[in-house]
């Protein structure tokens, strides 16, 4: 880290610490509330409508502290269980859903300590930095004011003008500090944090399971959907061939002694559609698994695919090995259709795609140069690149700002399967 981040870093600890401070006492008020709708719950019902909000504005308040510590580098996955089906706001199956998820007492039993800890680790993170602020800026300024009691310095009392000079690399040192140490202690309040926030290992197993269970609803979904795709393009091309083929060579049958001249046209068609019927099953069969990625692997067919788009796309790999089939397929698939929407609707003159192993995961990254503004929710493509990515635990996010560039990074944890022997990594 550089002296410009470093500072950067420092500074927006500083601030971080400067909004810690409110963020810590309006714990209490939530506590309290909290605590008053708990008790007014058997008072006329009061507590079945007051205390799902008091606990709403709770978990707002958490997850505020779960993106604040995630901007630390220390992540926090909400733990809440998903709300049933049918379940609405001011009902007693919404109350129990609520108090009887361990998640809302752990974010209750936050409240207090994350208070305390907000506010004492909040104003270390401010002291130093405005106690050197104190000795560069405000001692001197007071001196050149002419003020006639210049009061504590920085370490000793300041009573004369030298003095008062003097607190300036005292200042500079004690900021530098400050600016130093801020990082360590927000880092050690997302620490605490971590503590009450964080899902258990049993909440964390059911959010897995109803992970698991979207993620193959979704698989299944696609899985079908490509089987009415296949099942589609084989009846409408070609069976709808074939059948065709069937009854021209059928009628050639009829007439070959009467009319031979005509039975060899009615052949030389038949002929002709044999082989559009090969092409169009040849188109189908790499619409489900592309001969080139059995042959070349996932780097061979990205290449290949780069080179039949209407675009240059650079290609930069580095993959030390194969991966296994389902995985590189799916990698394959993900690559092709956010190059396919690349060229479809973001109207680019550039693409590049690359691809690289961290050693437990995939990471796929295609840009290009047009013109932005893609979004998930607009269209099926990115869903399908999410679903299909989602059935091996894998994810995607995007930039694509107004205007481009769009940026589309894909990661699938897996491993190699085999060492490579072609090259690994060019640019084509």
């Amino acid at each position: 880290m550089d002296s410009r981040d470093w500072i950067r870093d420092g500074a927006r600890a500083v601030a971080g610490g400067l909004l810690a401070v409110p963020l810590a006492v309006v714990n209490i008020p939530l506590f309290v509330l909290f605590a008053v709708g708990l008790v007014l719950t058997p008072v006329l019902g009061i507590g079945l409508l007051a205390l799902p909000l008091v606990t709403m504005l709770i978990r707002a308040r958490a997850d505020l502290a779960r993106r604040l510590a995630a901007g630390r580098g220390v992540p926090i996955s909400r733990p809440y269980r998903p709300r049933p089906d049918g379940v609405v706001l001011g009902g007693l199956r919404y109350y129990q859903w609520l108090i009887t998820d361990p998640a809302t007492w752990r974010d209750v039993a936050w409240l207090l300590p994350g208070a305390v800890a907000g506010l004492v680790l909040g104003m270390l993170s401010l002291a130093l930095p405005v106690y050197g602020f104190e000795g560069i800026l405000l001692i001197p300024l007071w001196i050149w004011l002419g003020t006639d009691s210049y009061g504590y310095g920085m370490i000793w009392p300041i009573e004369t003008v030298g003095e008062g000079f003097l607190s300036l690399p005292q200042g500079a040192v004690i900021l530098s500090i400050g600016v130093a140490a801020a990082p360590y202690l927000r880092r050690f309040d997302a620490l605490f944090s971590r503590l009450f926030l964080a899902p258990t290992r049993a909440a964390e197993l059911r959010l897995r399971v109803s992970q698991l269970t979207v993620t193959r609803a979704d698989t299944v979904d696609a899985q079908a959907a490509e089987l009415r795709r296949i099942e589609r393009d084989l009846h409408d091309g070609a069976q709808a061939r074939l059948v065709a083929l069937g009854m021209t060579i059928g009628l050639a049958e009829e007439i070959v002694d009467a009319d031979p001249v005509t039975a060899r046209k009615l052949l030389a068609e038949a002929r002709e559609s044999s082989s559009a019927a090969l092409v169009e099953l040849r188109h189908l069969v790499r619409g489900i698994h592309p001969p080139v990625l059995a042959e070349r692997g996932l780097e061979g067919a990205v290449r290949a695919l780069a080179m039949a788009l209407p675009i240059p796309v650079t290609v930069t790999t580095e993959l030390p090995g194969r991966l296994d089939t389902p995985v590189e397929s799916a990698a394959y698939f993900a690559v092709a259709e956010a190059l396919a929407n690349a060229v479809r609707h973001g109207a680019a003159g550039n693409g590049a795609v690359e691809l690289w192993h961290t050693g437990r995961t995939l990471v796929m990254r295609v840009s290009d140069d047009g013109r932005g503004g893609a979004d998930p929710s607009g269209g099926t493509g990115l869903r399908g690149i999410e679903r299909r990515l989602a059935a091996f635990d894998g994810t995607m996010s995007l930039s694509s700002p107004p205007g481009g560039p769009t940026v589309v990074t894909m990661e699938l944890p897996c491993a190699l399967s085999s060492p490579k022997t072609s090259p690994s990594s060019g640019t084509g």
